[in-house]
């Protein structure tokens, strides 16, 4: 006979027989479908069947019996149903609820009481919350962090089904939790269930700080492009003042002054445009102790006045090939890492950034102390040149260190960081095939060893300067007699433009906009050897404005001026006739205008 009739068949049994059988005769009716079985007289127990003492053998459940709808006992729940009432007389059955049944669930879950107190848990709640002492009393308060306790003891006085808080775990991985409470009918105890969230919230707040860097890249390039086009004003008319005042002029050591902190302001610029991905990043042959020496005077103003910076240059350094941008990002991001490692130590300390040269002879197993972004990372033979980054701030502790390369990785509360700063750091000398190692002791401070391979110049060419050498280009003809058109929308930098061209005998015919130059084109299209065209204009852009004039005029030649570098821009256009286009990006001088607008008119110009 299945359960539900039994129970209707007792039901009717006790309201049919009641008169006629005494009570005990109708409870020992019960005992045939081993449902545990009580009767009260005047709110009294008088009668519990076997099976009722099977499942309860001790007492202290009898008065919550008598007051109480549903029962916690053990593992379970009972659900208290009134079978038989009449006058002072009740009969209940105990019917098990399965819905509270907390250790067969895969779902962490407990019941508690009001003070969190943790009456009964399930396995996956133990290991979630990492409770070790299970003979001890447990509160949920004391696994979850303060700012949780509170709103947990707030939010059970309002506890609704499926109405959730989110509260933070103190176990290792810090885990964000959503915690449902159900609170139990005419009882002070709640059935909590939890979902853990963390991967869900660490994809948000990934996903937060991507927009956010996307939006500092957008802002930092524009901020870039236009800084470019002062920069080349500024640049250019410095040189058309030295034409007018050469070496020996008194005038000649401040317009000097001028266009070197020009020239800084335009490696800054250059940073922006790293920062917003539309710089090209090509690897050149360079000295790392210019690269440092110029980085100097940045970096000490990002770690202010309070921290002491140590810089020690080794002599005849080998040459690195790498680039520029790139190997300065390296330095600054472990810069800053360095420099909040000792203000998190709330001490006064010191950075120091130092440079050798050493020779792997084998390939070398790192020390087991150092930290690789690897396992079982080796040195092959070869010489490096090795720089040293170190610090005295609070080092790297044992729990993290296997962290530290991941990205989104960061010990640095919401907002402070991004966890992209040494993840970025090795990506770039990964790509440099170079190799990167940390040796940390916590309250000491940390030190990051970076090899980069040697640049042995096998065959005695020079390598790159930082800059390229005016000297030379100031002993080319740079002159021309050609028909220049050139388009550009910022009036100094036409102004700069067209004073440098005609100075070297071209003549050129001025467009602040596509449409003027459309209608140029019109009249003088017939006379015009090259164009000049800015990328990013009002109106119509560069790109649409050629693709206009090859229409009628496909042999024209054309420069593309940018404050962006070309391959951003060829991405960003698409130019599918690539080698009718020359491209010359801001800011640039006097001398590399007129060899540009030279190599392209067909006259090369050796450096």
């Amino acid at each position: 006979m299945p359960l539900t009739q039994a129970l209707n068949k007792i039901t009717e049994s006790l309201h049919t027989l009641y008169n006629a059988i005494p009570n005990k005769q109708i409870l020992g009716l019960c005992n045939n479908f081993q449902i545990p079985i009580f009767a009260t007289l005047d709110d009294k127990i008088v009668y519990t069947n076997d099976k009722f003492l099977e499942l309860f053998p001790g007492t202290e459940i009898y008065n919550k019996l008598l007051s109480k709808k549903h029962i916690a006992y053990g593992s379970y729940y009972y659900n208290k149903e009134t079978i038989y009432s009449k006058e002072n007389f009740k009969i209940f059955q105990l019917i098990k609820d399965n819905l509270f049944n907390v250790p067969n669930n895969i779902v962490p879950h407990a019941l508690i009481n009001k003070d969190t107190k943790i009456l009964v848990s399930n396995e996956p709640l133990i290991d979630f919350l990492e409770i070790t002492n299970l003979s001890d009393p447990n509160y949920l308060s004391d696994f979850v962090s303060d700012s949780s306790k509170e709103l947990i003891l707030n939010h059970l006085t309002k506890a609704k089904k499926n109405y959730p808080l989110e509260i933070k775990i103190n176990n290792q991985d810090n885990s964000t939790a959503l915690m449902y409470p159900v609170k139990i009918e005419d009882e002070d105890l709640y059935h909590c269930y939890f979902l853990n969230i963390t991967e869900y919230k660490n994809i948000e707040m990934h996903l937060i700080h991507s927009q956010k860097m996307q939006a500092i890249g957008q802002l930092s390039g524009g901020i870039a492009h236009d800084f470019n086009n002062l920069l080349t004003a500024m640049l250019g008319f410095c040189d058309l003042l030295l034409l007018k005042h050469p070496a020996g002029d008194p005038s000649f050591a401040e317009i000097m002054q001028i266009k070197q902190n020009s020239n800084r302001a335009a490696n800054l610029v250059r940073q922006l445009l790293a920062l917003s991905r539309k710089q090209v990043l090509k690897p050149k042959i360079l000295d790392l102790t210019d690269i440092i020496a110029e980085l100097s005077h940045l970096i000490r103003r990002l770690i202010g006045c309070d921290i002491k910076l140590n810089i020690i240059h080794a002599r005849d350094l080998y040459q690195v090939k790498v680039d520029q941008g790139q190997i300065e990002q390296v330095i600054i991001n472990l810069v800053v890492n360095a420099k909040d490692a000792i203000v998190a130590s709330g001490k006064a300390g010191t950075i120091t950034i130092s440079t050798k040269n050493v020779t792997i002879k084998h390939n070398e197993k790192i020390h087991r102390d150092l930290i690789s972004p690897t396992p079982n990372d080796k040195m092959p033979a070869g010489q490096y040149i090795l720089l040293e980054v170190s610090d005295t701030g609070t080092g790297i502790s044992k729990k993290i260190k296997d962290k530290i390369f991941e990205p989104f990785f960061s010990t640095k509360s919401i907002g402070a960081g991004t966890g992209l700063g040494l993840s970025t750091v090795y990506g770039i000398i990964n790509q440099m095939g170079g190799h990167i190692y940390i040796h940390s002791q916590e309250g000491v401070g940390s030190k990051f060893f970076i090899y980069l391979k040697a640049f042995i110049n096998q065959d005695n060419q020079e390598a790159e300067s930082m800059q390229a050498s005016e000297t030379q280009l100031k002993q080319q003809d740079l002159t021309g007699n050609a028909t220049i058109l050139l388009v550009e929308d910022e009036a100094p930098v036409r102004m700069f433009t067209t004073h440098a061209l005609s100075n070297k005998g071209y003549r050129v015919l001025e467009a602040s906009n596509g449409d003027e130059a459309l209608s140029l084109m019109k009249s003088e299209g017939h006379n015009i050897d090259i164009i000049i065209t800015d990328v990013i204009m009002p109106g119509i852009n560069g790109p649409s404005l050629i693709s206009t004039i090859h229409k009628t005029h496909p042999k024209v030649k054309v420069i593309f001026i940018s404050g962006y570098a070309e391959e951003a821009f060829s991405d960003t256009y698409g130019i599918e006739r690539s080698e009718d286009f020359n491209f010359l990006s801001k800011p640039f001088t006097l001398q590399q205008l007129a060899t540009k607008v030279k190599d392209v008119l067909g006259t090369k110009v050796k450096l």
